[in-house]
């Protein structure tokens, strides 16, 4: 494994564990550490610039998040999502967000509201600029806002678990053709029956969001799969020639 890491500052107000699992989890989220990946705790502290001891209670942590597995007498490894672990995410998701929204329904306030639609209007230029990172960066306190607004602390710290399990393939996902506008138009629908005080049409709203998530990620893989069994086969009918 190349040196991938930048080495951990040591002038941070959290514990050593804490700074080294969120570089961990990051490199995971952005694929420096790439599905599959075998975890090797020695060469993790040298890039990283600590002792062994944080960076092993960090995997732990991390297996708990479900960022890694690890195997007995074959090591630790970054974990690979299949189909089956992506529907069930989504399924136990699909119901905390239904709570969550009807909740936000329920309690949400006049500055959070505002605050959401302004959001909204935020998204949408940045869906006009093509700026990718800065609608996943929004897309996300649009989200963490709907979760507070439920005042329903346990619940924030689920959904924020489960949705965390699949942030490495959010912009695969809303780069998918018309997903990004398609995402806006089901956020309004949210923020509005919200503001309607609406608790069934929120967590409807909730639903059909999660939904279409789900069906716009697994297309956005296929896609991609087929993508890059193109260059494998090329280089198979290539090498077959020789």
């Amino acid at each position: 494994m190349d040196q991938r890491l930048a080495p951990i500052k040591l002038d941070s107000y959290q514990p050593l564990r804490e700074v080294v699992c969120e570089s961990l989890r990051d490199a995971i989220r952005k694929g420096i550490l790439k599905p599959g990946e075998r975890i090797m705790e020695i060469k993790l502290a040298e890039e990283l610039g600590v002792s062994r001891t944080p960076v092993r209670e960090a995997i732990r942590k991390l297996e708990l998040e479900g960022y890694v597995v690890m195997m007995p007498r074959r090591g630790t490894y970054v974990a690979d999502m299949s189909i089956r672990d992506i529907n069930e995410i989504f399924e136990i998701r699909t119901a905390l967000e239904s709570l969550s929204n009807g909740l936000a329904a329920e309690h949400i306030t006049e500055d959070e509201l505002e605050h959401l639609q302004r959001l909204l209007v935020i998204i949408g230029g940045y869906i006009k600029e093509g700026d990718m990172d800065k609608i996943v960066e929004t897309d996300i306190e649009f989200h963490d806002l709907l979760y507070h607004a439920a005042r329903n602390n346990r619940l924030v710290g689920i959904i924020s678990n489960l949705r965390d399990q699949l942030t490495r393939f959010r912009t695969l996902s809303m780069s998918y053709p018309g997903r990004l506008e398609a995402t806006l138009d089901e956020h309004r629908a949210i923020v509005e029956a919200i503001a309607n005080g609406d608790d069934r049409a929120a967590r409807k709203a909730a639903e059909h969001h999660m939904e279409n998530s789900e069906k716009t990620l697994l297309k956005a893989m296929d896609a991609q799969k087929k993508q890059q069994e193109v260059p494998a086969a090329k280089k198979r009918a290539h090498a077959g020639r020789k």
